[in-house]
């Protein structure tokens, strides 16, 4: 046998060789039972994944989360692109008749400023109705033409109308607060409409692809209205303080000019009531229409709903993604090394053949990485905890229940240790008691044999093995034949117990008896007839 297994062999057996007693070696054994179980379950959950399925439920959370949301935004911003096209066919059709009836053209408004407030104030009820019916928090007429060509900012200023929805929620208000954010405000008097805290009259559109893009792509090919609407990405207008985005569409006269531009707004909170995600698992978690270019979202342009504002934290310029697998999150790294954990899909914003078609958008839905990371750690500390747990408790009941288990067994013992077997009570185990009745039963025959003088030879016999006791044995059976137990014997000759109980059992063996009471009966035989053994 090799050297080392053959050592460990040897310390096993030397454990097992061990003097126990009987609570300690049911205690063990039910500890050792305690802990199998308990590892058991261990094993069993790591071998069907257990461990994984808070992680798994997260995902299919976080999922089907995204696809709900995904397919909220892509049926309102459809909606709003349908209605923009809309808008933008009836206004242009009306501003034309309106301009011919003046024996104007819509190429001739440059040249005619002083029509502009007429022609604009005749198109708010218009725009109104339009607003109310697109349940967007913004409608916006801008005009290729301005109030006074004149000014040094002529070039960048253009009249128009912008109704601004000071209640965004408003598909659960009927009667949402309506104010004048651009526009003549005549208009605003006539409509008993306020004008808003950051009114001007004409728009800033020195940069504003929102009004140059759709212009310019309409002029350069002659589409359908439905391929040429802008979404443009969340901007905040001149003088304005809120991020929106813009639904513009060009206005196209019946030969195909272009006079301005209009379409709805989609403000930050409409975005963030229409669209926030509906979980209480994670409070920060959010959800983000944006952007793409290659694996780069251009979070600086894209739209936020979340229990938190999660640009003012991390997503300041770009948010890169990395695919780890296809069955578990996505992660998402940005500049300031933030990660995010969740998952995006595609949103079409434009149809196939749209002049914008090339520019892509998807819709996120994204949790910082230690919230999640968090939450899986405690699912697992709970477990661990629980284990732990089942483990004292399993202790616990093992030490209660071997007490329990041995102690008549230990009383039955100290029955049969006593001098007088026939007044033993009954123990209530079968095994005890049927041995107890058992050395009785041998006593009384043995007394009973002696006393009758039919077997003289048996106590020769036991004298003469009397007297092969060692002296550290005959001074052992000595205290006996006076009476004395085991312990008592111990504290007269200042040895421990164990030692006692090692001369017993050789003094048993010696002389072929099975107990103290049957030691006991020798040595009254012994006396009562008259054979002396000191």
């Amino acid at each position: 046998m090799p050297e080392i297994p053959y050592k460990i062999f040897q310390k096993f057996k030397k454990v097992g060789a061990l003097e126990l007693s009987m609570p300690l070696r049911l205690f063990l054994f039910l500890v050792v039972l305690v802990f199998i179980m308990v590892f058991g379950i261990v094993i069993i959950f790591a071998v069907t994944g257990t461990f994984g399925t808070r992680l798994a439920a997260y995902e299919e959370l976080v999922r089907n989360e995204l696809n709900h949301v995904h397919w909220r935004i892509s049926e309102n911003y459809g909606w709003l692109s349908v209605q923009a096209v809309e808008f933008s066919r009836d206004l242009a059709s009306s501003i034309e008749r309106k301009l011919l009836d003046e024996g104007l053209k819509v190429t001739e408004l440059q040249n005619n400023p002083g029509i502009l407030e007429e022609l604009l104030a005749g198109e708010y009820e218009r725009a109104l109705f339009s607003l109310q019916k697109a349940s967007s928090s913004g409608v916006f007429v801008i005009l290729d033409a301005t109030v006074n060509p004149m000014l040094e900012t002529s070039e960048t200023s253009r009249a128009g109308l912008f109704l601004k929805n000071m209640e965004p929620n408003i598909l659960s208000s009927t009667s949402p607060t309506i104010t004048l954010l651009r526009g003549f405000p005549s208009i605003g008097r006539s409509y008993s409409v306020p004008l808003h805290a950051q009114w001007k009259m004409e728009f800033d559109v020195g940069d504003a692809p929102y009004y140059r893009l759709p212009m310019k792509k309409a002029a350069e090919k002659k589409l359908p209205l439905s391929r040429l609407y802008y979404w443009s990405l969340s901007t905040i207008l001149p003088g304005t303080s809120e991020e929106s985005m813009l639904c513009s569409v060009p206005l196209l006269d019946s030969e195909g000019n272009v006079f301005g531009v209009c379409g709805f707004e989609v403000s930050s909170m409409l975005f963030k009531l229409t669209h926030m995600p509906k979980n209480d698992t994670f409070s920060r978690m959010f959800c983000m229409l944006a952007p793409i270019s290659g694996n780069v979202f251009d979070t600086s342009g894209a739209m936020f709903a979340g229990g938190y504002f999660a640009r003012d934290i991390v997503l300041d310029k770009q948010l890169f993604f990395v695919e780890e697998d296809q069955k578990t999150f996505f992660r998402y790294n940005g500049a300031s090394g933030f990660p995010f954990m969740g998952f995006h899909l595609p949103v079409r914003l434009y149809p196939e053949g749209s002049v914008f078609s090339d520019r892509k958008w998807v819709v996120a839905l994204l949790v910082p990485a230690e919230d999640i990371e968090y939450s899986v750690t405690g699912f697992h500390l709970r477990l661990a905890t629980m284990f732990i747990f089942l483990l004292i408790l399993g202790v616990f009941i093992s030490f209660i229940l071997s007490r329990r288990y041995i102690r008549p067994i230990s009383e039955g013992l100290d029955m049969i240790k006593s001098d007088n077997l026939t007044e033993a009570p009954k123990t209530n185990i079968p095994e005890i008691d049927d041995l107890i009745e058992h050395l009785t039963r041998k006593s009384e025959e043995l007394k009973k044999t002696n006393l009758t003088g039919e077997s003289p030879a048996l106590l020769n016999e036991f004298l003469s093995k009397v007297r092969t006791l060692s002296p550290a044995e005959r001074t052992v059976f000595n205290l006996y034949a006076q009476q004395y137990n085991a312990k008592e014997i111990a504290g007269i000759l200042c040895l421990s117990i164990n030692t006692i109980k090692t001369h017993t059992k050789r003094i048993y063996a010696k002389l072929a008896v099975s107990s103290r009471e049957e030691l006991l009966v020798y040595i009254d035989l012994l006396k009562e007839a008259g054979k002396e053994f000191d």
